[in-house]
């Protein structure tokens, strides 16, 4: 078992404390990136994680230009998140069911039948989901409130899902924009432009 190690201590006798350190940091906010596309990763939490690691790595005064982007990168992808779900559906005026069936379509997309597929499992479980979960919502809403005109009645269910799945994409593009921002910026405050 030794013989399989020695290899990978010599590698690492090369490497220092802080290095090492630093490409692990790298590593989990690199793992934001995907972790923006699929909502069962930690996303844009992960880039003041490995951030924050830097940080103590390296000490307050050399770290905390990297630690403070990863903060502001996750409050701006809080608020992208928050953006993109109301601004969809609010300019529709839907309803709260449709924010209520969004969120568990989007949770039996995920972890229900959609999974089981060979190809696009979750990410079509992603998408199909909240779209599905937000028009039942809204035509619960509607049909409970005796607004029903037929038709109509789930046309607007229908335009609703579309607009709650619209503003959700919208909104993981934004994140994964700012998931390669926050890396980007973490290698240059890093390494580049060292406290």
């Amino acid at each position: 078992m030794d013989d399989l190690l020695d290899p990978l201590r010599q590698a690492l006798a090369g490497i220092s404390r802080t290095d090492l350190i630093w490409w692990v940091a790298l590593a989990i906010q690199l793992v934001a990136i995907p972790g923006t596309l699929f909502p069962v990763l930690p996303g844009l939490a992960l880039l003041p994680i490995g951030a924050g690691l830097w940080c103590w790595a390296v000490g307050w005064s050399a770290g905390w230009p990297a630690l403070a982007l990863a903060v502001l990168i996750l409050l701006l992808g809080w608020g992208a998140d928050a953006l993109g779900l109301v601004l969809g559906a609010a300019r529709l005026k839907a309803s709260r069911w449709a924010y209520i069936g969004a969120g568990l379509g989007l949770v039996v997309g995920l972890l229900g039948l959609l999974p089981a597929l060979p190809v696009g499992g979750p990410l079509l479980g992603a998408l199909v989901g909240p779209l599905a979960g937000a028009a039942l919502g809204e035509l619960v809403a509607e049909l409970g409130a005796g607004r029903t005109r037929g038709f109509e009645t789930l046309r607007r269910s229908l335009v609703v899902g579309l607009a709650v799945v619209s503003g959700m994409l919208v909104s993981r593009l934004a994140q994964v924009i700012l998931a390669l921002i926050g890396v980007l910026g973490f290698v240059v405050l890093s390494v580049w432009l060292p406290g």
